[in-house]
């Protein structure tokens, strides 16, 4: 199902939007050398209930996981790139982190996805492949309106990639969401332009461009049954957007709340 929002629905995505984007902006600034992974969830818990929303996460229990997921946040380090499970880690000067967060407030949810580095020691082909998925999303987002075909985001997010000379892994896209995390439209990261479906207003998107430095080949994590990392024991990196489509173009909804002047 393809779900096109109301204007009063989002107005509601746009509150969760930007909660999660102010999660995620707060636990990059909590995220230093000695940081647990399991404080990370901790905090998040913590400001998603304050906040009187709910998480996607810790009964998301799709086909390819082991079990619930039972956690509040994806955290994935350096080989892993999605679905990674917090755990008793703690973080390293120079580690590249992605926090993945999906949360639902008032019968709307939002997505998004952040890859930095920790400490100090930031190796240049980190920076750029970080670089690369970031530039890769706002591609998409610059492309995203309505009329526009679901191909033309897909190519725009695969040419940046490729472009960079990283592989595409077409198993794991973005999508479509909305009162449900995981919905119709699957937005693969690359694709042939003029191809797929029509966007249309009210149409809720989170966008995910990933990468990993030198392959396309993602294996499951055998202890927790739901990190995915390279197959090569490569970096990886990813970042995400939950967008809507409106009558003039694309709205980022996950941006953090501007800081005060």
């Amino acid at each position: 199902m393809i779900e096109i929002l109301n204007p009063a629905e989002m107005n509601r995505a746009r509150v969760s939007g930007r909660l999660v984007g102010d999660i995620l902006d707060s636990l990059k600034a909590r995220c230093r050398v000695g940081t647990n992974l399991l404080d990370l969830d901790r905090w998040t818990k913590a400001m998603i209930e304050d906040a009187g929303a709910a998480s996607c996460y810790v009964d998301y229990a799709p086909s390819f996981g082991r079990g619930r997921f039972g956690h509040y946040l994806c955290t994935a380090v350096n080989d892993a790139v999605l679905h990674g499970m917090p755990h008793n880690y703690a973080l390293a000067d120079g580690d590249l982190i992605t926090l993945d967060l999906a949360v639902i407030k008032n019968g709307i949810a939002a997505d998004a996805a952040i890859s930095f580095i920790v400490g100090t020691t930031h190796a240049p082909d980190d920076i750029a492949m970080i670089d690369a998925t970031e530039r890769a999303l706002s591609a998409a987002i610059s492309t995203a309106g309505p009329g526009v075909r679901l191909g033309d985001l897909s190519h725009a997010i695969g040419e940046v990639i490729t472009d960079a000379g990283y592989l595409v892994n077409l198993e794991f896209g973005g999508h479509g969401i909305g009162s449900t995390m995981h919905q119709d439209p699957h937005v693969a990261n690359a694709g042939r332009p003029g191809r797929g479906y029509k966007l249309r207003p009210g149409l809720l998107l989170a966008l995910e461009p990933w990468v990993m430095a030198d392959t396309d080949d993602l294996i499951t994590d055998s202890d927790d049954g739901w990190t995915l990392r390279s197959a090569t024991g490569c970096r990886a990196a990813h970042s995400e957007h939950t967008i809507a489509i409106t009558d003039s173009g694309a709205d980022i909804l996950t941006l953090p709340t501007p800081a005060a002047t």
